[in-house]
């Protein structure tokens, strides 16, 4: 009855990571992933899974891909199909419509119990008889 250490998860070895890493360049698509061209850690830990029959975890395939030198990539936010020319019209006619004024400087509290009330100026100081055009 002696122990044999410590359990350890089946990993991949040296030559099932080429191989992992050779799918990985052939691309999503390859795999079915014809919508988004993105690898995604639970797709590669699902073609681990179909490769292999080794279930790693999304944790355990980012631990995985770094300590071999990959890096997390993020694609740009802009679309392929992306128009400037229609962009640039829909800011100069249509957002000025959709777009609410701004408003002015007032008075303002940060309490929600106690408001600000007025401009706070005395009735008596400086511009008192001016009309700021505020109601």
């Amino acid at each position: 009855m002696r122990p044999k250490g410590p359990h350890g998860r089946p990993r991949l070895d040296d030559a099932q990571f080429a191989l992992l890493e050779a799918e990985l360049n052939r691309g999503p698509a390859a795999h079915g992933y014809v919508d988004d061209q993105r690898w995604t850690l639970g797709r590669v830990a699902g073609l681990i899974s179909k490769l292999f029959a080794i279930d790693y975890t999304v944790p355990g395939v980012s631990l995985l891909l770094r300590r071999n030198g990959w890096s997390v990539q993020v694609p740009g936010r802009r679309a392929i199909e992306r128009d400037e020319r229609a962009i640039a019209a829909w800011k100069r006619e249509v957002w000025p419509q959709v777009e609410a004024p701004r408003r002015t400087w007032a008075p303002g509290s940060v309490s929600k119990t106690r408001p600000a009330r007025g401009s706070g100026r005395p009735k008596d100081g400086p511009g008192a008889g001016v009309d700021t055009g505020r109601r």
